[in-house]
């Protein structure tokens, strides 16, 4: 009864209260006669249809060669430019992680600017440098953001970096000293050495087995050795350069020979991308990591170069097996309750890549955990997948494709993916139809082909008196410490 009184006092005298016993007034029927309610959605069968808008290309006189996507719907402009051999697939097996430091290191001064002066002013210009590199990419890339009205002075700044980095030596040495504390802490996580020693297992010495750079290759570093790297390799022989944004291509094509004209070929060739040997045999590795508190599982193997015609039905198994709510997911978290997340992955490129499913669990279910990991493998070689299955991963993936129309930049990506992997000129157009095509058939033929047990490698990281066992069930186990050094029996 107080309620009531204070509810009519805050109302002001105007609404009375409602007796408590009063029904509340009929709402009127929206069924109409006739009508049954199935509480289902309404699903269109219709293939969804996707046409990404198509950019302009050119080439600059030093044969940069330029792609421009224009959008004029806001006044900013998006660039990358991917230079071919400058990244860590190139580095000198002495120095693992070169390519990534001197893509770090040269955003930090220039010939004309100190590290201070570039990032004052692009935080003035309310713009974005910077320079990075994949620890086994052969691509270094060079991004850049900004406001229309500024682009000849963000193009200008990026230039500097690209061309002119001085490596000052207070910057390495603070470099160093900042980059060391993470090499170190990196080692007291399962997961970083579940990846490094399932890389290991995967491609052998190969470049696409790194993972991270060393301390040991830190504490070589000098600044002769970034001065030599980048000369050698930020050449714009093999360069391209993407932009996304408000401007034409004729526009972009006059202000990048403004900024990178002074960027001179050097006719120089860099060795062609090879494959990692072809896993032969499968294999189990253990790292031990005493009393930790969760075992990283990971099982891997290799996968596909980009070309290859089974991307697209390995794409559509990967999600039913390890994608957002996958097979993976259902069974380990939702039904089973082992972990938060598992899930499954690949990677594909000029080479054959990896393929990864991963789960990390409590030490008290590894030996289930993993069991129940290796069966669900086994179930997508053995038995054909649902037509419901199969019907909501394909709907799931061209639903997330349809979105990138939305998304310049990430239009841009797939533009650049088809340029640099030279996929036909069609090839997102029809994408979503080569998704539809895919047939449970597909799914079980690319599941034995590249998921068989005779090419897997198994990898746990955890408590040595937990996980050893469980490994042992499925045969001869190697261990290592978190060094990566064999542990002798």
């Amino acid at each position: 009864m107080t309620r009531h009184v204070l509810v009519a006092l805050f109302a002001g005298g105007v609404f009375a209260a409602v007796p408590a016993a009063q029904a509340p007034p009929a709402q009127p029927s929206t069924k109409a006669e006739g009508t049954i309610l199935k509480n289902k959605a309404p699903v269109n069968k219709e293939l969804l249809r996707v046409k990404l808008p198509k950019p302009a290309e050119a080439d600059l006189s030093n044969g940069v060669h330029l792609i421009v996507l224009e959008d004029h719907r806001t006044p900013q402009i998006n660039f990358q430019m991917i230079v071919d051999g400058a990244g860590g697939y190139y580095d000198p097996p002495s120095i693992p992680g070169l390519a990534g430091f001197t893509a770090s290191l040269m955003r930090e001064g220039t010939t004309t600017k100190t590290s201070e002066q570039i990032s004052e002013q692009l935080d003035r210009l309310a713009a974005a440098v910077g320079v990075g590199a994949g620890i086994s990419s052969p691509f270094a890339t060079v991004t850049g953001n900004g406001l229309t009205n500024n682009l000849d002075t963000v193009l200008s700044l990026m230039a500097d970096v690209l061309l002119n980095p001085s490596f000052p030596q207070a910057e390495i040495d603070r470099y160093k000293l900042r980059t060391r504390a993470g090499l170190m802490q990196q080692r007291a996580q399962p997961g970083f050495l579940a990846a490094e020693r399932l890389n290991r297992a995967v491609f052998g010495d190969h470049p696409l087995s790194r993972v991270s750079p060393t301390p040991a290759a830190l504490d070589a570093l000098t600044r002769d050795a970034l001065v030599e790297f980048h000369k050698t390799h930020y050449v714009p022989d093999r360069a391209v350069l993407a932009v996304t944004g408000d401007i034409t291509v004729e526009q972009a094509k006059q202000k990048a020979e403004a900024a990178f004209g002074g960027w001179k070929k050097s006719g120089a060739t860099i060795a062609a991308q090879t494959g990692a040997p072809p896993v032969s045999a499968p294999s189990i590795s253990f790292v031990a990591r005493p009393n930790s508190q969760q075992t990283s599982l990971r099982i891997g193997t290799q996968s596909i170069e980009r070309t290859d015609p089974d991307y697209v039905p390995l794409t559509v198994a990967n999600r039913i097996l390890g994608g957002p709510f996958g097979r993976l997911f259902e069974h380990l978290r939702e039904q089973k309750g082992y972990t938060y997340g598992a899930n499954s992955g690949f990677t594909s490129s000029r080479v054959v890549g990896s393929w990864t499913a991963s789960t990390d669990v409590r030490p008290g279910v590894t030996d289930p955990a993993l069991t129940d990991l290796i069966d669900e493998i086994k179930q997508m070689r053995e038995k054909p997948v649902s037509p419901k299955e199969l019907t909501d991963a394909k709907r799931a993936i061209v639903g997330s494709f349809a979105l990138l129309v939305e998304s310049p930049n990430a239009v841009l990506n797939n533009v650049l993916d088809r340029y640099l992997y030279k996929l036909p000129a069609d090839y997102w157009d029809t994408y979503a139809s080569k998704i539809e095509a895919v047939t449970a058939a597909d799914i079980q033929r690319v599941a034995q082909k590249y998921w068989s047990p005779d090419r897997l490698q198994i990898v746990a990281v955890g408590d040595q008196t937990v996980v050893e066992p469980a490994l042992k069930k499925l045969g001869a186990v190697q261990a290592y410490d978190s060094e990566g050094k064999p542990i002798s029996k």
